[in-house]
């Protein structure tokens, strides 16, 4: 058989890191970054006696990613003791919820090459984050930060319903796009407030039953989580394919070889003896405060694509891609509210600023200059102050510089040239230059207008009003 008569089955489970200024269980802060163990306190470092109290805002949003994701809100609910042994774990448990979730039966609707489909969300529970080892590279040991012990997490599980690599790359986009509009995480994977655990089985296509699956842990890279999932599903065709038995396994994935490595035994519900937390009072959560809750929440992704194919005129695509980071959705809202040309702002984020992000590998949320200087220098480009291939270039040192535009013009000396004169002066001089491509325009060949224009361009640096020499050009041609 081949890998074309196996089906892939692929739940994940993914963890994000909350934007509350404290910790979930004390006053703590949670910043990212600082001293190792300079933000940490007897509670969050297991000090005998010392006891929790629940952070209400984790609860709250909590709360709100829920209802982000069309999930049941429960009324009560409690927290859980999950017991394991790890270094950085200092009450050797972590604090989670067990068999009665703040969130639960949700989904998200993904794009997929055969139209929309939806993931279910079987629960999304709050838990305490383990602090971090932080390894010597020569292998002399380890030393543990608690710095980030005690940070507030949601844990979002879904069912087992994704069945491609492009499928979980298209649901954790949707889910990040989510988790941001809502504004309960950064989500910035660089620092790990979001990462997955990616569970993946492989079973004969036609079966009802699950395969053996194998779980890689705290992935937080998108080009990652789809090498790994494709290399382990062929790791487990193979296995079967040899006549062996897949094992249940947590596994490490290593982006260098791009391969995965057995770590431990898959741990089971049982292994964790969970327990109700006794020094943590039930959940209680109203109709009221979920209905305030549901009230705060934006315009989510789908409503604004909507809106601005329908209010701005956008295709489709360029509305997808505009509104699947809330960063650039944004940018592109407050831009077009100062220059007034939403294709404009369009155009210049769709091809220049998220180019630029790309080649960088920076997010949207990193870009260094404001929506209101974007939507200036678009105003001074339809001014005809500077043309759009010095546009590109001011744009270039916004990223640089974060200066206004019109500043960065003026200590480049690039404002366009609009005088007749001085563009009279340059069309002479590129036609003498440029016999053959006179020729060529009397011969009926029009493209040499185009070949002349972009000679003045380059004999002025771009700085020459670019409708000006075309309309020049073709009235010494056609004297």
């Amino acid at each position: 058989m081949s890998k074309e008569d196996y089906e892939i089955v692929i739940g994940l489970e993914v963890h994000s890191e909350l934007s509350t200024k404290t910790k979930i269980f004390c006053s703590c802060p949670t910043e990212f970054g600082g001293d190792p163990n300079t933000h940490c306190c007897p509670i969050c470092m297991a000090m005998p006696g010392a006891l929790p109290v629940l952070n209400k805002k984790v609860v709250e949003y909590a709360i709100k990613a829920g209802l982000a994701t069309n999930c049941e809100i429960a009324k009560e609910c409690k927290n859980d003791r999950k017991n394991y042994f790890y270094p950085d774990l200092p009450k050797s448990y972590q604090i989670s919820q067990f068999d009665i979730p703040i969130c639960s039966n949700g989904y998200v609707e993904i794009d997929t090459d055969n139209g929309k489909k939806k993931i279910g969300l079987t629960r999304i529970h709050i838990e305490e984050d383990a602090g971090k080892l932080n390894h010597d590279a020569y292998g002399r040991g380890s030393l543990v930060d608690l710095n980030r012990a005690g940070v507030p997490l949601i844990e979002i599980v879904s069912e087992p319903d994704l069945r491609s690599a492009e499928e979980v790359e298209s649901y954790l986009r949707k889910l990040k796009s989510i988790l941001e509009y809502i504004e309960v995480s950064d989500c910035k994977m660089q620092e790990g407030s979001l990462r997955a655990d990616v569970n993946v089985s492989v079973r004969k296509k036609g079966a009802k039953e699950f395969g053996i699956r194998t779980e890689m842990k705290n992935m937080n890279s998108f080009r990652s989580i789809v090498r790994a999932i494709n290399y382990e599903a062929e790791r487990q065709i193979e296995v079967l394919e040899e006549g062996g038995v897949v094992t249940q396994e947590t596994l490490r994935w290593d982006d260098v070889s791009g391969k995965t490595f057995a770590m431990r035994d898959k741990e089971d519900a049982q292994d964790y003896r969970y327990f109700p937390e006794p020094d943590l009072a039930i959940i209680k959560i109203s109709d009221e405060m979920k209905e305030e809750i549901r009230k705060t929440l934006p315009e989510m992704p789908e409503k604004r694509r909507e809106r601005y194919i329908s209010e701005y005129k956008l295709p489709e695509y360029d509305a997808n891609v505009l509104t699947s980071e809330k960063a650039l959705s944004d940018m592109f809202e407050k831009a077009t509210e100062v220059c007034n040309n939403p294709k404009a702002v369009s155009n210049w984020i769709m091809t220049e600023i998220i180019g630029f992000l790309n080649s960088k590998e920076l997010e949207a949320k990193e870009i260094p200059f404001t929506a209101e200087q974007l939507g200036n220098l678009i105003v001074l480009i339809d001014k005809g102050t500077i043309s759009s291939s010095i546009g590109k270039k001011v744009l270039n040192k916004m990223f640089e510089e974060a200066k206004e535009p019109k500043v960065i013009i003026e200590e480049n000396g690039w404002i366009q040239i609009s005088d007749e004169g001085a563009i009279k002066e340059v069309v002479i001089k590129i036609l003498e230059a440029n016999p053959q491509s006179v020729a060529d325009y009397k011969a009926g060949k029009d493209k040499a207008v185009g070949f002349l224009v972009g000679q003045a361009m380059k004999e002025t640096r771009g700085k020459a009003n670019p409708q000006m020499l075309n309309k020049m050009f073709l009235e010494e041609l056609n004297k």
